[in-house]
């Protein structure tokens, strides 16, 4: 069931999203984020992809991001989640005002979900790239608990501020991180990095390699129903 792109009010925090319902009167939501360059529609045909019979009804939302200009590709405009300043992955590569500023638009969204009847406990947060990015960053600080963060092709975020900025509803919340080991846009380490100190701190992590590029592959498609259905079966 496809819902009309919704307009983003002129004066509020709210993205035009992009909405797919597997029933009628939907019970959770998950608000994926797609990347750089791409849109709302990007992920949208994943909704088919997937079997939750045994699930009820969800709603996915898929925000567009806004537009922005992208340091590394020319100064060029383009739905970007945050500014990307240089090519390499030091820290400070991501423009962190960009991330907050995304994050921002994110719990706006959040907030809406609750709004149509749906608690945070009944919302997967993920995204894939950039997209994924701005999922860790958002979730671990979100304040109440979430059913889950699904964060894939990406890496972790200012990770200086994490331990400061960490909320204690979302210590343990579900989080899937997946990488193509071949990936040549986002290093497949430079994941498993991301992955292994969110573990060292704790945090409940399940983490998946595939033998693909920078994309999610049939293989990783049935990991990430099956933990859908796990995560969301608990709340649900």
């Amino acid at each position: 069931m496809t819902v009309p792109q919704t307009p983003a009010p002129t004066t509020s925090l709210l993205l035009p999203t992009v909405e797919r319902l597997t029933g009628e009167s939907p019970k959770c939501a998950i608000v994926w984020l797609h990347g750089l360059g791409a849109d709302g529609h990007d992920f949208e045909p994943i909704v088919d992809e997937f079997d939750f019979d045994q699930l009820p009804a969800l709603r996915f939302v898929f925000p567009h991001a806004p537009m922005r200009a992208v340091t590394i590709n020319g100064g060029y405009v383009m739905r970007a989640w945050y500014d990307i300043v240089s090519a390499d992955f030091a820290p400070g590569r991501e423009e962190a005002e960009g991330v907050r500023e995304s994050t921002r638009q994110i719990e706006a969204l959040l907030e809406r979900e609750n709004a149509r009847g749906i608690p945070d406990a009944r919302i997967v947060l993920a995204g894939f790239s950039q997209g994924g990015v701005i999922a860790l960053h958002a979730g671990l600080r979100h304040p109440r608990r979430l059913a889950g963060i699904l964060a894939l092709s990406c890496y972790l975020p200012m990770t200086d501020t994490l331990d400061a900025e960490a909320q204690p509803a979302n210590r343990d919340v579900p989080i899937f991180m997946a990488h193509g080991r071949a990936d040549p846009v986002i290093p497949y380490d430079l994941g498993k990095r991301s992955a292994k100190l969110l573990k060292a701190q704790d945090y409940h992590v399940q983490w998946h390699g595939y033998a693909a590029e920078h994309t999610v592959c049939i293989e990783e498609l049935h990991d990430i129903e099956a933990w859908l259905n796990k995560v969301l079966a608990d709340v649900c």
